[in-house]
């Protein structure tokens, strides 16, 4: 049976820390596609449609345990590495795709199904490539299925966790980045799963392995997550749950009864607060979020990034080979051995400095969280009750999180600006430096729009808008496959041009928070307005006070002052 909300809300350590170990073995694996695709070359993936030509490389692999005496020959080549780009390129679609649907479900049925049903979709594309490992020549169409199925429950699962910052009130920000910190590391999972790899064990037990603990995620999360969504702290105070007894209300319904309904409203927008003795706000139409210009402009920094990002994924070996060979097209025996050893040493590299996600990713959060506990309170103070005096005045809450939102994307961009020129300069100890600003950027750039969206814009369309976010970023991110086939075929593998144009393309990611400049200045306006108002409305109140004979007591105060 499912947790009710206030089962879970004492869970909350406990999903969190699986969420991030799960996220980080089973979200986003396929990211380190480098690592998986020397393993599927050496299991012989299409290795059918090599013909054995001169420009035909034979690769050597030993099948089953390493000591073993068994030895074939698989043949190489570019046919062979489009066809296996492409299924990246598929699963990697899906990976940011489906998260538009991904959004509407959550928003309507809550994160439990879902993650169960991506857990499920996960454990099943291990099978499959598995399966389909034993006989490559015949099976190795089901690669694109398997790719589909990993991609499409790795984002299930990444998707879901998001929700689960909720309930960490001031440090919201914070755990979201280890969330998103988790899924990026989780490029680091291939390389890992490679190690294993050289060390003989076989490409089947690896894979039957891993569904094996797809089926751990599937079980934990049937037994800890709630049906419910999880509201946000602004419309359930989850600091005063614990403490309260579930006296039945007026009504007769019990606090996780009401606390339900809440999630439910927070869908709906149409219900009352969890007290029940205030109306909700008017809901804000999602129409007027989706053509929010800060939701437009995200669109093109969000889709300029990720296809930056994945594409660099994609062809992240041939660029590393062509820095070795430097574009020979007949290198000799010696040079295909040393650049194999050297792909194979970098890759693996990259790969395990994707665990600096994990350390980068709260780094962002805490932009994203600076200065929010000096803001004040966005809730209005009930009549009757008194405001105590400050030692200083309140930051507007919503002007701050636009203004950290405005930093974080600003860093961010020249993170970037910086991994493109280091793609630039021909040199291979240098590509090191580029690993590692590729991962914190990858990391920081879904931080900062997971942030900003959480700060802007109701929480009922947050999933949503995520989703349609990233499904036309993925729709972007598709161009990366007629880039990789034009590097590999008319550039002849010089990935130069191709860099200099997306270091160009780079530049429309500082539009954004440009315009989040300029809309926090119109805040600042606002917010000056209504401070006027207020003290001349207080000015006029006293005026008015005196004028009847009474004398406020100011205890050596002045009445703005207090």
């Amino acid at each position: 049976m499912a947790p009710s909300l206030l089962q879970a809300y004492r869970r909350r350590w406990w999903m969190a820390v699986t969420a991030v170990i799960e996220n980080l073995l089973c979200s986003a694996v396929l990211l380190g596609w480098g690592s998986l695709l020397i393993m599927l070359k050496r299991e012989g993936f299409y290795s059918h449609l090599c013909t054995g030509t001169v420009n035909d490389s034979v690769t050597m692999v030993s099948l089953g345990n390493s000591s073993s005496e068994e030895v074939e020959e698989w043949l190489s080549c570019v046919d062979q590495e489009e066809m296996l780009n492409l299924g990246f390129t598929i699963g990697s679609f899906l990976l940011s795709a489906t998260t538009l649907p991904l959004g509407i479900l959550m928003d309507r049925f809550g994160p439990r199904p879902i993650r169960l049903a991506g857990s499920s979709c996960f454990g099943l594309s291990c099978v499959m490539m598995a399966a389909s490992a034993y006989s490559p020549k015949v099976l190795s169409e089901l690669i694109f299925l398997a790719l589909s199925l990993n991609g499409f429950g790795g984002i299930c699962l990444t998707f879901t966790s998001l929700t689960l910052p909720n309930m960490f009130g001031a440090l919201s920000s914070t755990v979201m980045s280890l969330m998103i910190g988790s899924y990026a590391s989780s490029a680091v999972t291939f390389p890992g799963v490679k190690l294993v790899y050289d060390q003989g064990v076989s490409f089947q037990v690896i894979m039957w392995m891993w569904a094996g603990l797809a089926g751990f995620v599937f079980f934990n999360c049937f037994l800890n997550w709630p049906v419910e969504g999880f509201p946000t702290p602004d419309e359930v105070d989850y600091s005063k749950i614990l403490t309260r007894k579930e006296p039945p209300s007026s009504d007769g319904k019990t606090v996780v009864e009401r606390l339900s309904e809440k999630n439910g409203d927070i869908r709906h927008s149409a219900e009352k607060l969890p007290n029940g003795s205030e109306p909700a706000p008017n809901a804000v139409p999602f129409r007027q979020s989706v053509f929010s210009p800060i939701f437009l402009w995200s669109l093109i920094t969000m889709g300029m990034t990720q296809l930056r990002i994945i594409f660099y994924m994609g062809a992240m070996n041939k660029m590393l080979e062509f820095l070795v060979t430097h574009g020979d097209e007949h290198p000799s025996d010696q040079q295909v051995i040393e650049a194999e050893e050297k792909v194979s040493f970098y890759s693996s590299i990259f790969g395990t400095l994707q665990l600096l996600c994990l350390v980068t990713c709260p780094l962002i959060g805490y932009i994203m969280d600076w200065k929010m506990k000096e803001c004040e309170d966005e809730k209005p103070v009930p009549p009757g009750t008194e405001q105590r005096l400050t030692s200083g005045p309140k930051r507007d809450r919503k002007i701050q999180k636009v203004t950290n939102a405005m930093r974080a994307f600003i860093f961010t961009n020249m993170l970037l600006i910086i991994f493109g020129t280091c793609c630039l300069i021909d040199n291979l100890p240098l590509q090191i430096l580029t690993f590692i600003l590729h991962t914190v950027v990858r990391g920081f750039i879904h931080s900062c729009c997971g942030g900003l969206y959480a700060a802007v814009y109701p929480s009922n369309h947050f999933g949503t808008l995520t989703g349609l976010q990233s499904m036309i970023s993925a729709v972007v991110a598709l161009l990366q496959q007629p880039l990789f086939i034009a590097m590999v075929g008319p550039m002849k593998g010089d990935p130069y041009w191709i860099n200099l144009g997306l270091m160009i393309f780079s530049l429309g990611g500082f539009l954004l928070p440009a315009y989040l400049f300029y809309h926090r200045r119109q805040l600042l306006k606002e917010k000056e307005a209504r401070d006027k108002q207020a003290a001349d409305q207080e000015m006029q109140a006293l005026n008015h006070t005196e004028a009847n004979g009474y004398k406020p007591h100011s205890n050596g105060s002045t009445a703005l002052e207090v």
